[in-house]
């Protein structure tokens, strides 16, 4: 492996995943060599170009794949863009440079982005990232794209006054603070919760949205539930039992931690749509465990856990018991558009992290019993 090329080893793994999500692979591939830009080329034995935070490898890209109701899953790439030479500033302009060629290529709408981008920009960029990108690909449509700020581009004291200015002038305030009154624990940002990602959709249609994303350091499943509430109809029994599966227990969870995150759209007074994300690999022993409790819980949701075992073999070879990581996080989409549960795989293209000790059982938790009725649990399982 580690004669290949950064590009050639991730489009080997998308050409397999979009199989899976029954996309057509050239323009996934054509995307993602235009993301890597000159980092595509380093090979695989050399260590990472940039330590990007994307994965826990310094993987500049992670997938994912989402489970909706009535349609094929749908394949996503995360990616940063990385300079040349590597660096906040020259990482920042290659993600502009990359915005400018897909507008142009793809006719995409900048009419939300120019509203704001200038809040994000700054000589000095802080904190992990500057701009990721999101490039979703659903069967036999055009490749949609999401932009991913920094809230804490500028610093994390100042992330809540540039994240409020962005949403006055997109018209969402409203929504922003009935998101604060019901997410931020102990009522201040940057305490116990902070603004993590501020997404936007690249494009006009009705349902183009805002995305903004909270961290829940050392939360509880009370405290997501309690975050959930800024949004009408959710479930809050089923997102109970979804973080509660996915983490192993009811919390406090202090290793990675939980995120919300509400979609905002234009006339709503409130968020219209919430979704947990769960950093499953901080919660388990290794990827089989991992592989487990996502099929239970897609079983839970309705769906049919072939899709996620074809995905597993699409990335990686290994035995899922030889590492952790593979399986990054796992989430919960409730609200429009498309609810559903999504599933983020690293490429592990740099490493493989080995798996964690075992403990002790703890106490039996009531949501344990999704496993004993979870199809295809073998005492043994490669991703082969």
């Amino acid at each position: 492996m580690g004669d290949l090329s950064v590009f050639e080893y991730l489009r080997g793994q998308l050409a397999r995943l979009c199989e899976v999500a029954e996309a057509e692979p050239g323009p996934p591939i054509d995307l993602l060599r235009d993301l890597l830009g000159p980092v595509g080329s380093h090979r695989l034995s050399e260590s990472p170009a940039w330590p990007s935070n994307v994965a826990d490898d310094h993987t500049p890209v992670e997938f994912s794949i989402a489970f909706n109701k009535e349609e094929p899953p749908t394949l996503r790439i995360l990616g940063e863009a990385i300079g040349s030479p590597p660096g906040t500033l020259p990482n920042l302009s290659a993600a502009h440079s990359f915005l400018d060629t897909q507008a142009h290529r793809f006719g995409l709408s900048t009419s939300q982005w120019d509203k704001v981008q200038d809040l994000f920009t700054t000589e000095h960029p802080q904190g992990e990232f500057a701009l990721w990108w999101s490039l979703v690909f659903r069967s036999r449509r055009r490749p949609e794209f999401k932009v991913y700020f920094n809230p804490e581009v500028d610093g994390a004291e100042r992330a809540p006054k540039l994240v409020a200015e962005a949403l006055h002038r997109l018209g969402l305030g409203t929504s922003y603070r009935t998101m604060l009154d019901h997410g931020v624990r102990q009522g201040e940002l940057g305490r116990d919760d902070r603004l993590t990602f501020f997404a936007l959709d690249l494009h006009d249609g009705p349902q183009a949205r805002v995305k903004l994303y909270l961290t829940h350091h050392g939360a509880e499943v009370r405290d997501v539930v309690r975050a959930a509430g800024a949004v009408d109809d959710v479930d809050v029994t089923a997102l109970a039992e979804f973080c509660a599966v996915a983490g192993g227990g009811t919390g406090p969870f202090n290793r990675r931690p939980l995120v919300s995150s509400y979609t905002l759209t234009q006339g709503a007074e409130k968020p219209v749509g919430y979704s947990l994300y769960v950093p499953i690999r901080s919660y388990v022993h290794d990827d089989e465990e991992a592989r487990d409790r996502v099929a239970a819980l897609l079983a839970l949701h309705g769906f049919d856990s072939s899709a996620l075992d074809r995905a597993i073999t699409a990335v990686t070879q290994r035995p899922l018991r030889a590492g952790v990581g593979l399986i990054a996080h796992v989430s919960l989409r409730l609200g429009p558009p498309r609810p559903g549960v999504t599933v983020y795989l690293s490429s592990e293209a740099y490493q493989v992290s080995p798996p964690r000790p075992r403990r002790a059982p703890a106490i039996r938790h009531p949501a344990e019993h999704l496993f004993e009725h979870s199809a295809e649990l073998p005492a043994e399982r490669s991703a082969a």
